[in-house]
Parts: C-alpha cells; sequence; structure tokens
C-alpha cells in the first residue's frame, strides 16, 4: 500500500490550522502542523516532507524566512497562504521559491484542488527528470544540461530557480518555434485550473534578467505578440 503524502502546515490560527489539517486527512494525506514560525521551520529543516503549507506572517520566525531556509535545501512544493492580497506580496512569495500562493479567506476545496495539483507536477518533474538525463540544449550562447542542473550563458555559471530552469529547458528544446502561453503553462506548471496566467510573465522576466545581456530590450527570448514567447539564436 503507498505511503501517504506528508504534508507540513505552518500556521498560526489554530482553527484554520485545525480545519485544514482534517480535510486533508480526510482526503489520505497524513499532516503534521506548526503554530508558531521557529517550530515550522525546525521541523521543515530536519524531516522530509511532499509538500508545505505555510503562512507568510508567523510569530517567532517569518514565513519568508522559512521559504528561504526550505529553498536553500530542498524543492519541496510550497504552498504559501496569506491574508494580504496585494500583487507585490504574492511576487514576493514567488520569487522566494513559493510554488503557489492562496489568500485568506480561501475555499476548503480550492486549497485541496491546489495541493493535489502541486503534488501531481512534483511526482510529474521528479520522473520526466529521470528520463531526461542525458538532454542538453543550447542556442545563442545558453547552454542547458539537464542531467547536471547546470546552465551556462557565454560560458558563465547562471543560477536558476527550478521553475526557471524548467521554462528556459522548454523554450531551448523548442528554439525558434512559438510555444502559446497555455502550453508553456501546461508544460512548465501542469494543468492547473487555479494557476494565474500573470506567472508565467513574472518568471519571464526573472529568466530575462539572467540570461540577457540587457533585459529590456532581449535578443534570446522574444514576446510574439498575442502567441506567446520564443527562444532565437538568431
Amino acid at each position: 500500500m503507498p505511503e501517504e503524502p506528508r504534508i507540513l502546515m505552518v500556521e498560526d490560527e489554530r482553527t484554520i490550522a485545525d480545519a485544514v489539517a482534517l480535510n486533508l486527512r480526510d482526503e489520505g494525506f497524513a499532516v503534521t502542523t506548526a503554530l508558531r514560525g521557529d517550530d515550522g521551520l525546525r521541523l521543515a529543516t530536519a524531516e522530509s516532507w511532499d509538500l508545505v503549507i505555510l503562512d507568510l506572517m508567523l510569530p517567532g520566525v517569518d514565513g519568508r524566512d522559512i521559504c528561504r531556509a526550505i529553498r536553500k535545501r530542498s524543492s519541496v512544493p510550497i504552498l504559501m497562504i496569506t491574508a494580504r492580497a496585494r500583487e507585490m506580496d504574492k511576487v514576493l512569495g514567488l520569487e522566494l521559491g513559493a510554488d503557489d500562493y492562496l489568500t485568506k479567506p480561501f475555499g476548503m476545496l480550492e486549497l485541496i484542488a491546489r495541493v493535489k495539483a502541486l503534488l501531481r507536477r512534483s511526482r510529474t518533474s521528479g520522473s520526466q527528470a529521470d528520463a531526461d538525463r542525458d538532454e542538453v540544449y543550447a542556442g545563442a550562447g545558453v547552454v542547458l544540461n539537464v542531467s547536471r542542473h547546470v546552465v551556462t550563458v557565454d560560458e558563465q555559471p547562471v543560477e536558476l530557480r527550478p521553475k526557471e530552469f524548467e521554462l528556459l529547458r522548454v523554450l531551448l528544446s523548442n528554439r525558434g518555434r512559438v510555444i502559446m502561453r497555455d502550453r508553456l503553462l501546461e508544460l512548465v506548471w501542469g494543468e492547473d485550473e487555479y494557476l494565474d496566467r500573470g506567472t508565467l510573465d513574472v518568471h519571464i522576466r526573472w529568466l530575462r534578467q539572467k540570461i540577457e545581456k540587457t533585459p529590456s530590450e532581449p535578443v534570446r527570448i522574444l514576446t510574439v505578440r498575442g502567441l506567446g514567447y520564443k527562444f532565437t539564436d538568431q
């Protein structure tokens, strides 16, 4: 019998933590809760998890610091939740390494759907990584080695976040061809109806900042207005 996926929930509002844990357990997940940031940080870094649900504002240690600490050692999916609804807070959460973002108050069905989508994408990425061990893509001075998870630009190493790496892999492997926005979202993030479409634009901007000499005037990753993006080495 397969082992239950292990989820860590770091949330200081006990009523929310208890309700989420109860509903996720009913779905077959093993859930551990922490009501303080320092307790959450200790659990997040001392044990192995399949997914972390992380509140942004916490006593003890801030959710941002926990997210940074997790990303230094693991690519575990992180679903960040917060009472803040501002776009900049969402962008900040994604920039710190969160995979998805949910604003309070949220519906339990939506949270469960996002958890399942993140776990599904995580499993798919792992399987794809095993199948792609010998893949190397290159173009316009950019070389991406899948097996070593290394990217160089004009022979200089560049560090990319997991989603940036996968986005570049898809663009490079299809260089010269326009990839529609919805297709890019499906290939990099998987099929998730709750995904904010602005996420793609944010990641394209971050990727350009790392591989373009002048990000505001890109020559490698081009926008095809009304359609999507393409990588070109012309």
